[in-house]
């Protein structure tokens, strides 16, 4: 497994070793101890799973301390956009983002340690988006930022994407008080 770093410090690629041959593919999504030599270590307590059409947004969602997460996603069936922001009061990249594009081809994987809001934007229909979690989850803690915020002005390239009702009512970004010093 190779570790790729990204424009903000915590934020993270793995790429797996991937062993193909005229059958079909063969990859480690999770090792413990890979893992924890590449600088996770958390202790996975949760898996999620969604199945999404092409277009729908997710997004961009946290958990409060002390139910903080720390999630590592990946797509199993097609391709999304995976979206992560810094929201930790004390970091130099506050507000900031990254993307990547997750999907089924490439077999990346995306660590998000807790202090991140995350989203994603389905690119093909029936995709599958997997992710392990640090922490359970815990309804009263969590937390949304609009995902089309101007003030992050995240590029998602799509105007009308499929949300729900929930997610096009995330906080403003200029009036968040985030929970992560």
């Amino acid at each position: 497994m190779r570790k790729i770093l990204t424009a903000l410090p915590d934020v993270f690629l793995l790429e797996p070793n991937v062993f193909e041959d005229n059958r079909g593919y063969f990859f480690e999504s999770y090792n413990t101890e890979k893992l924890a030599l590449l600088g996770i270590h958390a202790t996975f307590v949760q898996d999620n799973q969604s199945l999404s059409e092409k277009d729908v947004l997710r997004g961009l969602h946290f958990q409060s301390p002390p139910f903080e997460q720390g999630k590592l996603v990946r797509v199993i069936k097609g391709a999304v956009l995976d979206v992560a922001v810094d929201i930790r009061k004390s970091s130099p990249n506050y507000g900031k983002w990254i993307s990547q594009i997750l999907s089924e081809k490439n077999k990346t994987m995306m660590w998000i340690p807790p202090g991140f809001a995350h989203g994603f934007l389905t690119l093909k229909p029936d995709t599958i988006f997997f992710y392990k979690c640090s922490g359970v989850y815990n309804k009263a803690s969590e937390g949304l930022i609009k995902w089309n915020d101007p003030d992050i002005g995240i590029n998602w390239n799509i105007t009308n994407p499929i949300i729900s009702e929930r997610d096009k009512n995330g906080c403003a970004f200029r009036v968040f008080d985030s929970p992560f010093q």
